[in-house]
Formats: C-alpha cells, structure tokens, sequence
C-alpha cells in the first residue's frame, strides 16, 4: 500500500538520492522516480 506523505530533506541527502536515480536511469534505459529511488535506499537501509 503506498501513501502520499511530505518530507524535509536536506540538500546533501537530495543530492545522493538523485545521483542514485540518474545512475539507475542511464544503466536500465528506463524511468525511474524520485521516490522509487526514495524507497529503494530506505530499504537498502532497513
């Protein structure tokens, strides 16, 4: 189930969170969300 919530990042996390999107982008030739890529490092994490 998803849910629509709003978060304060900071600048240096949007950064990484972006690099990590773009890399996924280029390597797959295909889209990929900001907030698939939100997901994907706090799974990565958790």
């Amino acid at each position: 189930m998803k849910k629509r919530i709003c978060l304060m990042i900071d600048d240096d996390v949007d950064k990484k969170v972006r690099v990590i999107q773009a890399k996924w982008i280029k390597n797959n030739h295909e889209s990929f969300s900001y907030s698939k890529a939100v997901n994907q490092v706090l799974r990565t994490y958790f």
